[in-house]
């Protein structure tokens, strides 16, 4: 019998690199907020910080040097946490909940994150998409491990 951590299509099925979805999502949105950090500094790479802080677009993102430091910080930490499927997981929650707090800050505060990191709606709008689908993978997938755990006791 298939192990239920191995369900085909599962967050935490195995992928043909023998990679669960939660490692894949972990390691393929770290990538992206690596690339997208280091390609911030091409558009704004100052360090300035006070109320109001502003930044340039990166496509409709606002940017500055701090931004960029969160994004590159955020993504090496999900690219770590891929290392396995329960890691991927842990760090999947982490890195949801903390992107729900930013993202309701920015919807409540506005402008800037604690004076340091410029936001705008449009970031606003993708903090929260990325906390929700790191949410929803983390949670399918610690659902699979789980009872597969349970399984392999049994």
């Amino acid at each position: 019998m298939e192990a239920a951590h191995n369900k085909p299509g599962g967050a935490g099925a195995k992928a043909k690199g023998g990679r669960s979805l939660a490692q894949l999502f972990s390691l393929v949105t770290g990538i992206v907020l690596i690339a997208v950090g280091v390609l911030g500094f091409f558009v704004n790479s100052m360090f300035n910080m006070g109320p109001g802080v502003s930044g340039d677009e990166l496509i409709v993102f606002e940017v500055n040097g701090w931004h960029n430091i969160v994004h590159l910080a955020t993504g090496a930490f999900l690219v770590f946490m891929a290392a396995s499927a329960r890691s991927a997981v842990t760090g999947l929650l982490i890195f949801g909940i903390l992107y729900v707090i930013v993202t309701i800050y920015g919807f409540v505060d506005g402008d800037d994150l604690l004076t340091i990191v410029p936001i705008n709606t449009a970031d606003n709008f993708l903090h929260l998409a990325l906390a929700l689908a790191a949410i929803a993978v983390a949670l399918s997938a610690r659902k699979l491990l789980s009872s597969g755990a349970k399984e392999r006791t049994a």
